[in-house]
């Protein structure tokens, strides 16, 4: 059980750092694209077929860039195709997935007071969830609908806010919002996979046979694109949310996460503005500033009512120990006064990440934590403020590396 818990924990770093690492080289490159095709420029005596050009400078050396709305008059002898990060990071996003909310179903996943189910019925749902999202989405972009960018985006909206409610009716709050940024993530990457890359491969393949490409494969990546770029911020909030309780944890979780949307949007309008050098609307910000505060508003008025604490049946043989009462007495005495459904450290209003070790049931389900941040690492209570011993650290040992022998 030692050693299967601390595998365990790496592994999930691991994950997480390469779902960091690529998704930093996707964002990257895509708000890189977006900003040079907003900024191009056109001008007399450009080559046929070319767009607009680009003048940049970057780690002192000058770039001279030149886009081709549908494709150039020959194929070039190297091209560089940009779609391997996308696809790097939704596979160690759902990695991911896999490890800490399906893995850890019963505590993570799963919540009886918002849907009695068993943890495989979870899991299966979760993925219904993630492809039926990307379905939905795409039927919409096929559809007539699709021949208007605003009227589909609107309307794309609404069903984002529908789907963030009836998330919110299936699992935790932060599994909810976590659903919600993967739903969103596999319409990004599905883009790129199913939509933007077909389309490119189409023109390379009309170029090399020599026929002329039809200009409508690129308009539709690019409306595709556009998406991609304007539901980037949300999807960053949403997959680093389960560190804000404060954000998944209320009644009002759906509503915030909605408005964090419209935020992201915001945001991106300014920039992609700056980019095209069509003004400078700080507007924006201000009204960002506003649903902000509304958001704060949402999330402390009024508190969600979750139910009594539950122990999971896997929790349960930390309860049958024979260490749990000094387990516990430790911990109501190092931890709960700051994690705690209401804390009494000063400066502390609500518990660290949501997490409460104010029960038997609550300190029996976070176990395998406790044991890891507080009996194998130092990194709990943070600097040693409540004075834990090294005495009671090998006791919270004892207890995890000892239960159900």
């Amino acid at each position: 059980m030692m050693d299967f818990a601390i595998f365990w924990d790496w592994l999930s770093f691991a994950v997480r750092w390469l779902h960091v690492v690529t998704g930093i080289a996707w964002i990257g490159s895509s708000f890189y694209f977006v900003a040079l095709d907003l900024g191009l420029r056109q001008r007399p005596g450009m080559p046929v077929g070319a767009f607009g050009e680009e003048w940049q400078v970057h780690g002192g050396g000058f770039y001279h860039i030149q886009k081709y709305l549908v494709a150039p008059a020959e194929m070039p002898e190297h091209l560089t195709w940009f779609k391997w990060e996308s696809y790097a990071t939704w596979l160690s996003g759902f990695a991911m997935l896999c490890v800490v909310y399906y893995a850890g179903a019963d505590l993570f996943l799963i919540d009886p007071n918002v849907l009695p189910i068993s943890v495989p019925v979870g899991i299966l749902l979760s993925l219904a969830t993630i492809g039926v999202g990307w379905v939905v989405y795409d039927l919409l972009c096929r559809s007539p609908l699709g021949k208007s960018d605003t009227g589909l985006m609107l309307v794309l909206y609404c069903v984002l806010v529908f789907i963030a409610w009836g998330l919110t009716h299936l699992f935790t709050g932060r599994a909810a919002f976590l659903h919600l940024g993967a739903i969103t993530a596999t319409i990004m990457s599905a883009n790129v996979f199913m939509v933007i890359i077909p389309n490119q491969k189409i023109v390379v393949a009309d170029l090399i046979a020599g026929r002329k490409p039809d200009p409508k494969y690129g308009k539709i990546a690019k409306q595709r694109s556009l998406h991609n770029n304007y539901l980037t911020l949300p999807v960053l909030f949403l997959m680093l949310s389960n560190h804000y309780p404060l954000a998944f944890g209320t009644e009002f979780n759906w509503v915030i996460a909605s408005l964090v949307f419209i935020i992201g949007v915001l945001i991106r309008h300014y920039f992609n503005s700056i980019h095209a050098r069509k003004g400078n609307p700080t507007w924006t910000w201000m009204a960002a500033l506003v649903l902000f505060i509304v958001i704060i508003w949402l999330s402390t008025a009024p508190k969600v009512l979750t139910g009594e604490p539950r122990e999971s049946a896997a929790a349960q043989i930390y309860v049958a120990s024979a260490h749990f009462p000094a387990v516990r007495d430790t911990v109501l005495g190092r931890c709960s006064m700051c994690h705690a459904a209401e804390p009494v450290y000063e400066g502390i209003y609500h518990a660290p990440k949501g997490v409460m070790l104010d029960t038997d049931a609550d300190i029996a389900n976070h176990a395998r934590e406790i044991y890891l941040q507080a009996g194998r690492s130092h990194a709990m209570p943070p600097a040693n403020v409540s004075q834990i011993t090294d005495k009671e650290r090998a006791l919270l040992v004892a207890w995890f590396e000892g239960a159900g022998k």
